[in-house]
């Protein structure tokens, strides 16, 4: 239950910092009733339409220069280390060859001749 609410916790604050303006404007959309009342700027002025979109556009641009300054504060803050290793080397065991275990077989000598195969290919003689 606590891993849960924790990874919804989480899913929903990365959610929360891309989509920071939409939350804005969902906000001013909701309220837009007591904005347009209370905080407008110009509320004394009803025939400039304003409707509070002055207060929205502080918003937007604040919250615009919040992600800047983040964006900066992260820059400043990142470390970066480098990782460097010795290229692994793999080397093999030469081979050994041992002496001690000859076979004690002879070695095959070819000793089986025919004068008919002589007799019967010769080479072909040049004319010149």
């Amino acid at each position: 239950m606590l891993k849960q609410l924790t990874a919804y916790f989480l899913i929903f604050s990365l959610l929360a910092v891309n989509f920071s303006r939409f939350f804005i404007f969902a906000g001013f959309e909701l309220n837009k009733n007591y904005i347009t009342a209370n905080l407008c700027e110009n509320r004394d002025k009803p025939w400039l339409h304003c409707n509070g979109k002055c207060y929205f556009a502080k918003k937007i641009k604040q919250a615009q220069e919040n992600e800047r300054k983040e964006a900066a504060k992260d820059n400043f803050s990142r470390l970066e280390v480098s990782f460097f290793q010795e290229p692994f080397k793999l080397a093999f065991i030469e081979p050994v060859i041992l002496d001690d275990n000859k076979s004690s077989f002879p070695q095959y000598t070819y000793q089986y001749t025919n004068h008919y195969i002589d007799a019967i290919f010769r080479p072909p003689k040049s004319l010149v």
